[in-house]
């Protein structure tokens, strides 16, 4: 399964819909990795005010992990740099 997100929004409603999918609650979501249910609730509803910290546990309690990759159709970074 592979989620993409490119914006805070996407990322919160695929971590939302990953949660619900697997049938936890908030708070037992947030108990499995030693959070708070309302960091929960804003890493669902505004990602981009939490700290990273509370997200790579999120995601360890949703059995997730972070993968970072070039976007398809971008320059090279030496590209870039020439310019």
């Amino acid at each position: 399964m592979l989620l993409r997100a490119q914006t805070p929004a996407q990322l919160a409603a695929q971590l939302r819909g990953r949660r619900q999918g697997l049938g936890l609650t908030q708070k037992q979501a947030a108990s499995l990795v030693g959070l708070l249910p309302k960091t929960i609730s804003a890493l669902e509803s505004s990602p981009e005010r939490c700290s990273v910290a509370s997200l790579f546990k999120l995601l360890s309690a949703l059995g997730l992990e972070l993968t970072l990759r070039p976007k398809p159709n971008t320059l090279p970074l030496d590209t870039l740099a020439e310019r």
